[in-house]
């Protein structure tokens, strides 16, 4: 048989298969972060089956809770599970950091892990600073001794407090970030993982009401904002300014290539200015079309994204919004009309 013939028959599955999986990437784009800060949620196993039944395939959790990963065995959903602060300062030591990894991912091989976010939104000058990159690198030697370390990357996740710089183009870590955030980039690109963003634009919005449109934040802007001199590129929504500002600052940190996942994004439905279900749902809605493309300095997409969060937490401390972040109240009724596929 002649090659030229052989060609249609082995071209068309390879064509199938590409266009399959840049479905499912598109789909699988969105995650959904699961809080556990209240009293009346449902319970792990029901959780686990609300996600399932809504077509989320993507978890955060905040702590390897056992109940947790017992719902998700077989389940298929993959996880980012955090290390709270108060242990990254054991997990400097190598042996605690072997434990950890085996009792909390080898005893679960059942449970799809994707990252491990050691410390949620570490900040320079917090006292558990100088445990994160030490564990981190400790996490990872774990994992490469179980020869997981291809299938799992260790991260940390970071705020936008961070960053500074407008426009996006001027992006940069501030300098009291520079010295605790840039070794931690080199460990990241050195490992192939990608650094964790929790991007918050309800927060830069309430935060600075005078120069920033509430449209703006909510993807709802009929044109162009920000022009970008820098990068002659232009802004339609915050939460793409505040991704590449980010992206701005790895480059300038020698980081070009390092991706950004976003750990968090959320709206609140009340409690302060700005917070109502109809800009909660605006958002939500907005952020999860928006994500299956890029921004403008990283057009490629999809963003993987994970929103905040997947309850209301009526235990959550601090400013009263906090406490109204769910995409479901906690009898697990939709709060939003929302296409998670």
């Amino acid at each position: 048989m002649k090659m030229a013939s052989l060609l249609p028959s082995v071209i068309f599955p390879l064509l199938c298969l590409l266009i399959s999986n840049l479905e499912i990437s598109v789909a699988q784009s969105v995650g959904v972060c699961y809080g556990r800060n209240g009293d009346n949620l449902p319970s792990e196993a029901d959780v686990v089956a609300l996600y399932k039944s809504r077509g989320i395939t993507r978890m955060r959790i905040y702590d390897p809770n056992r109940a947790t990963l017992e719902a998700l065995r077989g389940s298929n959903i993959e996880l980012i599970v955090d290390i709270f602060k108060s242990d990254l300062q054991s997990l400097n030591d190598a042996g605690k950091a072997t434990e950890w990894v085996q009792n909390n991912i080898r005893a679960f091989p059942d449970v799809k892990f994707r990252y491990i976010a050691v410390g949620n939104e570490v900040h320079p000058n917090d006292a558990e600073a100088q445990f994160v990159l030490p564990a981190m690198r400790n996490i990872q030697n774990a994992l490469s001794s179980a020869n997981l370390q291809s299938q799992i990357k260790v991260s940390t996740a970071i705020d936008t407090t961070l960053q500074e710089g407008y426009p996006p183009g001027n992006g940069v870590f501030s300098a009291a970030a520079n010295s605790y955030i840039t070794p931690i980039i080199r460990f990241l690109a050195e490992n192939g993982s990608p650094l964790l963003a929790n991007i918050y634009p309800y927060f830069a919005y309430v935060n600075n009401q005078a120069q920033i449109q509430l449209p703006y934040a909510l993807f709802t802007s009929p044109g162009v904002v920000v022009h970008d001199e820098v990068t002659n590129l232009d802004y339609r929504n915050l939460f793409d300014a505040l991704l590449d500002t980010l992206y701005s600052a790895l480059e300038k940190a020698s980081a070009p290539d390092l991706k950004i996942v976003v750990s968090e994004s959320g709206w609140p439905s009340e409690g302060g200015d700005g917070a109502s279900v109809e800009n909660a749902g605006t958002y939500y809605r907005n952020l999860i079309t928006h994500v299956k493309g890029g921004s403008p300095k990283r057009k490629e997409g999809p963003i993987e994204t994970y929103l905040f969060a997947m309850f209301d937490e009526n235990k959550k401390g601090g400013n009263p919004v906090e406490q109204h972040f769910g995409l479901f109240s906690p009898n697990q009724q939709p709060k939003y009309q929302l296409n998670f596929s």
